[in-house]
């Protein structure tokens, strides 16, 4: 292959051309500032709110319950700490999965350094959540519940819906990260009774630097940022208009492809996985719920293969990753297999391949060579 084959789509996704060009006209022409009544300005607020429409069509809700942000980490932030400051009264037990990203989980650590109480609910081997653990985690100062669409890492789906009943039931707020599903699984937060969700733009061909919380209506949380008017009020500073352009675009091609891309995905993953059973000759797991999992997140040990020297060793040819990508730079068990109670060596052989839309066949059978041919080497 000309190029390493990139198999790290969690980690980020390539600018879809689409979304670049839809993107190019706010670059080199239309500079106007959104908050101006002139008609540059004018141009550029219609822009944020066709992006708004987008946005909203992907995960069905209506467009003035969108705001954008920086990003997933950003709205996470935003979605937990605003509801913290605007709930402090009625209490400070706040619920989180154990396998959240490090977005959520050092935003419950940091709550906790000023005085509210996490419950971290325990998942199962497949790093899937129960519902009822989250019933019995519930207190009378129970503030909110914040569990993941699905998993970064091994891919796993929650059963959100459920989760979300037990939260309403309690009328208790209730939060997701899709940073990882959206585009990737159907998301209706209208079906699933969410309340507040976050979305990544890099995760789903848009540019990096833009995101987005869903907020449904009623639902009142503090301001992270604090300034002038935009976006409603709920989140000031003059607005990325390059960004929610490109991110609005990705939203629509997602919507459009959803079940083309969905299909494709998972045949790739399927097409790796089989391959390397096959070619590797050697004890292979797959970590991660079998079934309710996205289409395109590989979760693989191989025994007696040391993660990161199989990444390096191949990096000039496939590109893959150890764990998340965002903490990678720590090289240390992935918390999210310590939750799943994988064994320490295991754990240390496991390395995440992500598949994407651009993901070809030839590319699949050329890492599949590639990595047996390493893992192989390593495990004599």
């Amino acid at each position: 292959m000309k190029n390493p084959v990139y198999l790290d789509y969690n980690a980020t996704t390539p600018i879809d051309p689409e979304v670049a060009k839809e993107m190019i006209p706010f670059v080199e022409t239309y500079f106007g500032n959104p908050s101006c009544s002139y008609l540059i300005g004018r141009q550029n607020k219609d822009a944020i709110e066709k992006a708004r429409k987008q946005v909203a069509v992907l995960i069905n809700c209506n467009p003035e319950e969108i705001i954008f942000t920086s990003g997933g980490t950003e709205s996470n932030n935003h979605a937990i700490k605003g509801v913290a400051f605007t709930n402090f009264h009625k209490g400070k037990h706040i619920i989180a999965s154990a396998i959240e990203h490090p977005a959520v989980i050092e935003v419950c650590e940091f709550l906790k350094l000023n005085g509210y109480d996490i419950s971290y609910v325990k998942v199962d081997e497949f790093g899937q959540v129960n519902p009822a653990d989250v019933e019995k985690a519930i207190r009378p100062d129970t503030i909110i519940i914040s569990v993941m669409h699905a998993n970064n890492e091994v891919g796993t789906i929650q059963p959100i819906k459920k989760i979300a009943d037990i939260a309403k039931k309690n009328h208790i707020i209730f939060h997701t990260d899709a940073v990882q599903s959206a585009g990737k699984i159907k998301i209706d937060v209208q079906e699933l009774g969410i309340d507040l969700l976050s979305v990544s733009g890099h995760k789903l061909y848009a540019p990096k630097g833009i995101g987005v919380l869903y907020i449904k209506k009623g639902i009142q949380i503090s301001n992270l940022l604090h300034g002038a008017g935009q976006e409603k009020g709920r989140r000031p500073g003059t607005e990325n208009i390059i960004g929610i352009v490109g991110l609005g675009k990705a939203c629509e091609i997602a919507s459009k492809n959803l079940s083309d891309n969905n299909k494709h995905m998972k045949e790739m993953r399927e097409r790796l996985y089989q391959g390397l059973k096959k070619a590797s000759n050697i004890d292979i797991k797959v970590n991660g719920h079998p079934e309710n999992r996205l289409p395109n997140t590989l979760s693989i040990s191989f025994e007696k293969v040391d993660s990161h020297t199989l990444a390096s060793l191949i990096k000039n040819d496939v590109l893959i990753s150890t764990g998340s990508a965002c903490h990678s730079e720590i090289e240390d068990i992935s918390p999210v297999l310590k939750a799943m109670n994988v064994d320490l060596m295991t754990a240390g052989s496991t390395v995440r391949i992500s598949t994407g839309k651009y993901t070809t066949r030839k590319e699949i059978d050329f890492a599949v060579e590639v990595i047996s041919k390493t893992v192989l080497k390593l495990s004599h």
